[in-house]
């Protein structure tokens, strides 16, 4: 594991004390064909939950009806905090309808306007630091399909205040956000058992 020593040149000379340089932000992008995007950066935003932070989960794609076991896990934790203080506040938001690859109410400038609202509204709370902790889940489709200025979106993230982290996760990551990303994690596929017939499995896949 890294220990927070470039892997080429020198620490920057930029006057920053390792207390600082431990409150930075943090852009991740989880991408690539394999399985466990969306589990790794729920996973982070567990670890963000412990911390206090506030969280912000938008999902992108997945129908509005499916509820996938993190979201009852974060919202359980979101329900603790309000009883008891511990851990940090947790809002959950589905910003489009269907996935991809099964038949959606509406047609594609319905879900692009969606999409475009949904970022909108995500773009406000970065400007006014609403969140600490922001979770953008399948967000790199609506990207790839156009329905969302990948410019507006590197602009928004590379202009955004304070100390705020935003994961986003899916396929096909543009460029220009791997560019501006801190973090790129790429999971590749080597063997996936819907490769060969087989269906999802309670605990694996929700």
């Amino acid at each position: 594991m890294p220990k927070g020593v470039p892997e080429r040149g020198s620490i920057p000379d930029d006057g920053l004390t390792t207390r600082q340089r431990r409150q930075q932000p943090v852009l991740a992008i989880h991408t690539g064909t394999g399985k466990g995007k969306s589990t790794a950066a729920f996973g982070m935003a567990m670890r963000a939950w412990n911390q206090g932070f506030d969280i912000g989960v938008f999902q992108f794609v997945k129908s509005a009806k499916w509820r996938v076991g993190e979201e009852t896990a974060l919202r359980a934790l979101g329900d603790a905090h309000l009883a008891s203080g511990i851990g940090g506040p947790v809002e959950w938001h589905k910003m489009g309808e269907g996935w991809s690859w099964i038949r959606k109410h509406g047609d594609d400038a319905d879900h692009a306007e969606a999409a475009r609202e949904g970022w909108a509204e995500i773009a406000r709370r970065l400007a006014s630091e609403r969140h600490r902790f922001y979770l953008l889940d399948e967000f790199t489709y609506p990207l790839k399909w156009g329905w969302i200025e990948v410019s507006e979106v590197v602009e928004a993230l590379r202009a955004r205040p304070g100390n705020q982290h935003v994961v986003i996760t899916g396929r096909d990551a543009p460029p220009e956000l791997i560019a501006a990303a801190d973090l790129v994690t790429e999971m590749t596929k080597i063997k996936h058992p819907m490769d060969a017939g087989r269906k999802g499995q309670r605990g694996i896949e929700w």
